[in-house]
């Protein structure tokens, strides 16, 4: 009987909720009965992920090399060739908060900007601290150096008081720039936007603020002072020389060439 009891009062009860669906709906809960959420949840820790499609990586072991799939800005044009996009910032220089501002210099020098991710991470400060020993080099070219990631100017303040042996920087010898709105990484299309930092751009701009040079790393690659300082010599060679260019790996004192198809035999025949 106690089954029959049962299937009674299921029968019953289907009856009632399709004579009146909405009564079950779920709208029709209480608010004073909770849903019991487990401890772990947390809505910061895994947020829902936009359903923009991501880039793929087609090449082999792609699995293992995930972290370096990242897609910049791709909202510029190429900069080489064009004016630097202007920009004014706080920087920190000399243990003191300053203002730098790009277009300062335009006339007056040649300016090195780069972009790096992050303060107080590991490739960093070996580019940053490389660029410092070898300040004098660029400044005799009459050049400055500037860099940048989107770090606040409290943080470079704080790496560059933190000494070099415990992952500092120490004092340097050109302004860090504090790109914290990163308006700065967007303008030169370097900026990782779902990460929020810089990839590791670097921009070679003449005094009539043109960008002659660029390059990009990925964040783990490390840039080669060597070759900056290289490249800046070369392109104030032929800045200076209009009528000749500069062919691979060419340095001060090498022999340079005629942009011409009788000329350039010249330095073929030298090689």
């Amino acid at each position: 009987m106690a089954c029959s009891a049962a299937s009674a009062a299921a029968t019953a009860t289907a009856a009632l909720i399709s004579s009146n669906p909405k009564a079950f709906s779920s709208s029709s809960i209480s608010p004073s009965q909770n849903l019991t959420i487990p401890r772990s949840f947390s809505g910061l820790r895994n947020p829902l992920k936009s359903q923009v499609p991501r880039p793929v990586s087609l090449s082999r072991g792609s699995r293992s090399r995930k972290s370096f799939v990242v897609k910049a800005s791709v909202e510029i044009p190429p900069l080489v060739g064009n004016t630097a996009p202007d920009f004014a910032a706080e920087a920190v220089f000399d243990q003191e908060f300053i203002n730098v501002k790009l277009s300062d210099y335009i006339g007056k020098k040649y300016v090195i900007l780069f972009f790096y991710p992050l303060d107080f991470t590991f490739v960093c400060p070996t580019e940053i601290t490389a660029f410092s020993d070898r300040y004098a080099e660029f400044e005799k070219l009459n050049t400055e150096i500037l860099g940048v990631s989107t770090d606040s100017v409290f943080s470079h303040l704080a790496w560059v008081q933190t000494d070099r042996k415990s992952g500092g920087l120490g004092d340097l010898k050109y302004p860090l720039i504090a790109d914290i709105t990163k308006s700065i990484s967007k303008s030169y299309g370097i900026l990782i936007p779902d990460q929020g930092i810089a990839l590791r751009g670097l921009f070679i701009i003449d005094k009539e603020g043109v960008i002659q040079h660029s390059t990009i790393n990925n964040l783990a690659i490390g840039r080669s002072v060597d070759e900056t300082l290289r490249t800046l010599q070369a392109l104030q060679y032929v800045q200076e020389n209009p009528d000749e260019v500069c062919p691979a790996g060419w340095k001060p004192g090498d022999k340079s060439m005629k942009p011409d198809p009788k000329l350039s035999k010249e330095y073929f025949a030298a090689i």
